[in-house]
């Protein structure tokens, strides 16, 4: 039994779609839905998959703007982010119009997550990590046995995210990042909400935004 991956970038800011899946039920979860839905779906097809759920990292058009749909015609339920992006959230149809997406309805999702909780796709489970900064209500998924971090938009290769949104905090996604990711094993693949896939370790390494204390 294991947890497998495969990341679609959708919308035209190449956003990083996830869709994890359990091999032994075949069940799905879609990390961060922002559009192209009949990619997404042609893909679940092709492989046999159920979707049974939506996850969301954060609020963020691009990562969130076309989930209500996709819960909508599949009759599934969306978790996460956490609570404090709630603000995000209401404002997803104003966010479509600034930055010309489909319209997208302000969401709210069945179960907010917060830290310590964990999601389930299939028999497989992975840990949720609050990780504010970008937004406030930013959180992540981990699963220790596959070794896999879905960041969203808290760690990029080379990079972190931005935190100069409304309600971003720089401090805090830099708190979050080396009190909460980095304490985990350097070889953790992390698939980042736009770009390639790094490692914590590689980031550790090389990240001149996080490598060293000066930079904070």
């Amino acid at each position: 039994m294991a947890l497998h991956y495969h990341v679609i970038p959708v919308t035209p800011f190449a956003q990083n779609c996830s869709i994890l899946w359990c091999d032994e039920t075949q069940l799905a979860a879609v990390v961060d839905a922002g559009g192209d839905l009949e990619r997404i779906l042609d893909f679940t097809r092709a492989k046999g998959l159920t979707i049974e759920k939506l996850l969301l990292t954060h609020g963020h058009i691009d990562h969130a703007g076309a989930a209500a749909e996709l819960a909508r015609q599949l009759g599934v339920d969306i978790e996460g982010p956490q609570a404090d992006d709630a603000f995000w959230l209401d404002q997803l149809p104003q966010q479509g119009q600034s930055f010309g997406f489909p319209h997208s309805a302000a969401l709210t999702p069945q179960r907010w997550l917060n830290q310590g909780d964990s999601v389930t796709v299939g028999k497989q489970t992975l840990q949720v990590i609050h990780c504010p900064g970008h937004t406030p209500g930013h959180v992540v998924f981990y699963n220790a046995e596959a070794g896999l971090l879905v960041a969203g938009d808290v760690l990029f290769q080379g990079s972190i995210g931005r935190t100069d949104f409304p309600r971003g905090n720089h401090r805090d996604l830099l708190d979050a990042i080396h009190n909460k990711l980095f304490i985990l094993p350097d070889d953790t693949t992390v698939i980042t909400g736009h770009g390639p896939f790094t490692t914590l370790g590689d980031e550790k390494r090389s990240n001149p935004f996080v490598m060293n204390a000066g930079y904070r």
